[in-house]
């Protein structure tokens, strides 16, 4: 159940995942496995046949060493028979006591021409020594370092060999302690146990050899043993170290080897090291050839360290093609979701790029005719609206004759006077300023100095109703006056505050109407009041209405005889928003405690774009 629900979560992931993410991902997955595959086999391969060529390497190092070991023993068990053919010399030794004294000096000359004799046989000799049944020593040497007798006839090697009843025999490693010198190193015995002609024990002949001696090996087989890392251990039948290859090649001292020699014939088992075993013809010697695997690893590893770098790179260029690939199919589709949404809250924008020839292309070629079409279309409709009401202004305006109406409100007013009625005549004449300023626009552009006179009056009129309680403050550059600006914003806004927020008449209300000019050189508007203020609701609904202008900008009335319910705060933000852009604004500033601050954006340069 758990890997179900492991499997549906990463399904319902992959599903939801970007366009571009799928698509790089498929790339890289696609391309990534069978290299992988491939790279995994060729390393396996590659590894094994190392493997297989370091062993047969090492099987024909182990059948070169084998036979030159067959040599060896060849050479010197005849080298030790030979001095069979004094063999009564050498029976007759143990009798010295019995000889007079010149014989005795004969005998030992004879004993030293015989193993002379033989040192001249090997060049590699480097003390021949004969132990006669009574444990006389007679030895030649081809240094001036001697043999203690005493010392070599308690050796544990000797006295085992004297009664171990073997006739050719080759030691293991031992040390140089018997001789006079008391070198540190380590030497091989060969030798021989002698018999008289009727199987009587005659003595031992013994013959002290470097353990270098043993092999001698090609320069190029030492080099590829030092390559592949090869360690050769020779042992006799008694499981005695006789060479070791490590201590031959100065990796390993004698003395570490003849201290722990039986570390070295541990099995190792084949998991760390590959083994070979030999041995000689006869069995005298067995051969252990071992490679260890972590120098094999070492070649290996460098194989296995070229397939990850090629392995990487490849992924590397996979991922910026697939990249490159994926980005180049899902650009035209992120615009056209880009250019959707847009369309969504009423932009009818056509998506500019140049588009490729494909069928995504064609699919972004038909939106951009759909979003052209429909754009034509809320124009044509739009324009339409305006034309009709800019009819009926002008049928209104037709209707209304300036000049006529401004002599009746010049005679009512004369009539008010001759009445001593001087509040309506000044009311009347206060209306006919206001008249003349909104019928009287033929041919003249309405400014921000307009717009404040208008305001102005309708504020001395609103003083003479409600017995001047209301007090209007400018703060307005005098290069910002005359900066066109659309009609009828101010006085709506200021009918809005004393509406709504004056309620004390014990108290003038103040409405402040400041601009001030931005960084970027627009003009922003407040105008404030010190009134009641609205509620918390109140407050929010105006402004989700504010932000809804935006989309209403293009709504039309749906009942145009129904009568004008006024100009309120979100027709005049709509208004701004369809005359200078989306950029600008009408809103309300919150964090005031007291009154109301309305704050308008418009151009700086204020032309007109209707």
């Amino acid at each position: 159940m758990k890997r179900n629900h492991w499997m549906h979560k990463w399904v319902v992931r992959v599903r939801n995942m970007k366009l571009q993410n799928k698509l790089m991902l498929g790339y890289v997955l696609v391309c990534v496995i069978p290299l992988s595959f491939v790279s995994a086999f060729i390393f396996q391969q590659s590894a094994r046949g190392l493997e297989d060529s370091s062993e047969e390497f090492a099987s024909l190092y182990t059948s070169q060493i084998r036979t030159t070991l067959n040599e060896f023993l060849k050479e010197y068990e005849e080298v030790t028979k030979s001095v069979l053919v004094d063999n009564d010399i050498i029976y007759s030794l143990g009798e010295t006591g019995k000889l007079p004294f010149e014989k005795v000096i004969d005998q030992r000359l004879a004993v030293q021409r015989l193993l002379m004799r033989l040192a001249l046989l090997k060049s590699e000799m480097s003390s021949v020594m004969l132990v006669s049944r009574d444990d006389s020593v007679y030895q030649f040497s081809n240094s001036t370092n001697k043999v203690d007798e005493k010392e070599l006839l308690v050796q544990e090697w000797y006295t085992r060999l004297r009664d171990s009843g073997e006739t050719f025999f080759i030691t293991g490693l031992h040390d140089r302690s018997y001789y006079e010198d008391k070198e540190e190193g380590a030497v091989v015995t060969a030798g021989r146990v002698l018999f008289s002609s009727d199987g009587a024990y005659a003595g031992m002949l013994l013959i002290d050899l470097d353990p270098f001696t043993l092999l001698q090996l090609d320069h190029e087989f030492i080099l590829a043993r030092d390559k592949y890392g090869i360690s050769v251990v020779i042992t006799n039948l008694q499981q005695q170290i006789v060479y070791h290859s490590d201590a031959a090649s100065g990796r390993l001292s004698w003395k570490q080897l003849l201290d722990s020699s039986g570390d070295y014939l541990q099995d190792k088992g084949d998991k760390d090291h590959i083994v070979l075993l030999s041995s000689t013809d006869r069995e005298e010697l067995l051969i252990r050839t071992e490679i260890p695997r972590s120098m094999l690893l070492q070649r290996i590893n460098q194989i296995k360290g070229m397939t990850v770098v090629v392995i990487l790179t490849s992924c590397l260029v996979i991922m910026l093609f697939s990249f490159g690939l994926s980005y180049t199919i899902t650009r035209p589709i992120k615009a056209l979701r880009r250019s959707m949404k847009q369309a969504e809250v009423g932009q009818y924008l056509a998506i500019e790029k140049e588009q490729g020839g494909d069928e995504i292309g064609s699919l972004v070629h038909s939106y951009n005719k759909m979003i052209i079409t429909i754009r034509t279309l809320i124009e044509d409709v739009y324009i339409g609206e305006i034309k009709q009401r800019q009819a009926k202004l002008i049928a209104l305006q037709n209707q209304i004759n300036p000049h006529m109406l401004y002599n009746t409100l010049e005679s009512i007013r004369m009539k008010a006077l001759v009445k001593d009625d001087d509040e309506t005549a000044d009311m009347i004449k206060i209306l006919a300023r206001m008249f003349r300023l909104t019928l009287n626009k033929e041919g003249r552009q309405h400014s921000i100095r307009h717009e404040l006179e208008y305001t102005a009056n309708y504020l001395q009129l609103q003083n003479i109703r409600f017995d001047h309680s209301f007090r209007l403050e400018l703060d307005i550059p005098d290069e910002m006056l005359d900066c066109s600006i659309i009609p009828l914003v101010f006085q709506p806004i200021v009918e809005n505050s004393i509406n709504h927020g004056f309620e004390d008449y014990s108290r003038i209300m103040t409405i402040t109407i400041a601009g001030h000019w931005t960084e970027e050189g627009e003009m922003l508007l407040r105008i404030t009041d010190d009134g009641a203020g609205m509620s918390s609701d109140k407050l929010a609904q105006l402004l989700a209405a504010l932000e809804g202008a935006d989309s209403h900008k293009y709504k039309l009335e749906e009942d145009h005889d129904q009568p004008e319910k006024g100009l309120g705060l979100q027709n005049i933000a709509e208004r701004i928003k369809l005359h200078y852009g989306e950029k600008y604004y009408l809103t309300i500033v919150t964090g005031i405690q007291d009154g109301t601050s309305i704050e308008i954006l418009i151009p700086g340069s204020g032309r007109d774009l209707g």
